[in-house]
């Protein structure tokens, strides 16, 4: 996983443990490497010391006396200590302190010592098979005298420094990663209470219809003096306005819809007298020209239409009205029989199937509606589809809910159109057209009237199969 998709308190406690480690291992260095150069510096002091002894001869004897100044041993050494006298590349006397005796350096280290170009300064030299020694020069009459000091107690404490540091700086660095594990989640609490209530708003259905209430962030996660109070207020901020945007969509919507429903109304009585009167003058007894009377057949025929058209409209907005349905067990195998026949008896030219189940299924709801479901689904199978395509209806149960299928193998529906298709006035250019008589809210209708039983209606469409399903549930 990337950095950038870490959490917030994954990314400050690493930075927190990285910045303790990245300071604790500045400091260590720094002290490792200030105590190795004290130490080295208190062994240099010591040396020095002993190669002024050996100048100055007073303290190791008459200054005349070079091989008593090689054998002799200095104050204030111990184990490791060696010496070497040199005089004109050869070795006069050597010894090493080794196990509190006294022994001969091998030819080797003679030779290791002699070419290291030891002067009056200290200096660093890897002697075989002894290690790390510090050494230094002294000249005598024409004898170089060479001293050393073993390094080993100055690398042991460096080393024993060296694991107590690392000791405690893993040890700090545990603490610090859970301290600040535990720190970090505390202080983002009251910025995950802001998330949760963003969540719990990002999930209520704000699509359509009156909206309850908005949770808003609690005041005390709104100071402006803190970061996370500037994001709850910024978020009860946004809250509010789209509260207000809301309430005003539902005011607005409401006044259409009762617009609609006040019209509709309205509107039912004088078509029903355009309709009535058309049709009573093709009655009366004397001789209509053709002329008038393929007028008063198209006024009929224009005024069903828009009977249905209000008709449609009006059951919409009583749904959206959210206006009881009725609820009453219904036969739904007798249901899907009934309209699959009426649809085989308007439409004879497309090869009809049924597929119901051995028992019959009821469902509670109601049944006007439920049969205009069907009616209106069978219609748009039937109507935008050419002669011969076959239209397969079918029930089944599946878990708790009763599922009716209507599947046809026609031209299919524009993969453009699929996503508004229950969407009203929806048409397309070529399948939905007046000419077929549509008015764009069939399949609406079937959307509003499955949803106000709590059910679902979707489609799957490709050239050659189109499936609308709708489910409801059984009790």
């Amino acid at each position: 996983m990337r950095v950038r998709d870490w959490s917030l308190t994954t990314k400050l406690v690493t930075s927190v443990v990285a910045l303790f480690l990245a300071v604790t291992v500045a400091i260590g260095g720094a002290t490792v490497l200030v105590m190795g150069q004290r130490l080295t510096q208190q062994v240099d002091e010591q040396l020095l010391e002993q190669s002024r002894m050996v100048d100055r001869g007073g303290r190791l004897g008459d200054g005349d006396d070079v091989l008593r100044a090689c054998t002799s041993r200095p104050p204030g050494t111990g184990e490791g200590m060696l010496r070497l006298c040199l005089q004109d590349g050869s070795a006069l006397s050597d010894y090493v302190i080794a196990g509190g005796d006294y022994s001969r350096l091998t030819t080797a280290q003679v030779g290791t010592i002699a070419r290291s170009g030891v002067g009056g300064q200290p200096r660093s030299v890897d002697v075989d098979g002894l290690g790390d020694y510090r050494l230094v020069a002294a000249y005598r009459s024409g004898t170089t005298i060479v001293t050393g000091v073993p390094l080993q107690r100055v690398q042991a404490s460096i080393q024993e420094l060296l694991r107590t540091i690392t000791l405690a700086s893993l040890t700090g660095l545990a603490l610090m990663g859970l301290l600040g594990t535990w720190l970090v989640r505390r202080n983002l609490r009251p910025l995950r209470r802001v998330a949760d209530t963003a969540t719990r708003v990002s999930r209520l259905d704000l699509a359509r219809g009156e909206v309850a209430p908005i949770e808003r962030v609690p005041d005390e996660l709104t100071s402006p003096r803190t970061e996370v109070g500037q994001v709850g207020h910024a978020l009860n901020t946004l809250l509010d306005n789209v509260d207000s945007s809301l309430t005003a969509r539902h005011r607005s919507e409401t006044r259409v819809r009762q617009f609609v429903a006040d019209a509709s109304h309205e509107l039912r009585t004088p078509l029903a007298s355009i309709r009535g009167y058309a049709e009573l003058s093709r009655k009366e007894r004397e001789p209509v020209p053709g002329g008038v009377r393929h007028a008063l057949d198209r006024i009929e025929s224009e005024a069903k239409r828009m009977t249905t058209l209000v008709e449609d409209l009006l059951l919409l907005a009583r749904l959206d009205a959210g206006r009881p349905l009725e609820h009453a067990p219904v036969d739904l195998s007798l249901l899907v029989l009934e309209c699959v026949s009426d649809a085989q008896v308007t439409a004879p030219d497309h090869r009809w199937e049924l597929d119901l189940p051995g028992a019959a299924i009821e469902a509670t709801g109601d049944r006007g509606r439920l049969q205009q479901v069907l009616v209106n689904l069978l219609a748009n199978a039937r109507s935008y589809t050419p002669a011969g395509t076959m239209i397969r209806t079918s029930l089944g149960v599946e878990g708790e809910r009763a599922v009716i299928r209507v599947l046809d193998d026609g031209p299919g529906i524009p993969e453009s159109l699929q996503p508004n298709l229950f969407q009203r006035f929806t048409r397309g250019d070529t399948a939905r057209n007046r000419a077929a008589g549509s008015t764009g809210l069939g399949l609406s209708i079937v959307d509003a009237v499955v949803k106000a039983h709590h059910g679902d209606v979707r489609v799957e469409s490709v050239p050659g199969r189109t499936e609308f399903t709708v489910a409801l549930p059984l009790r």
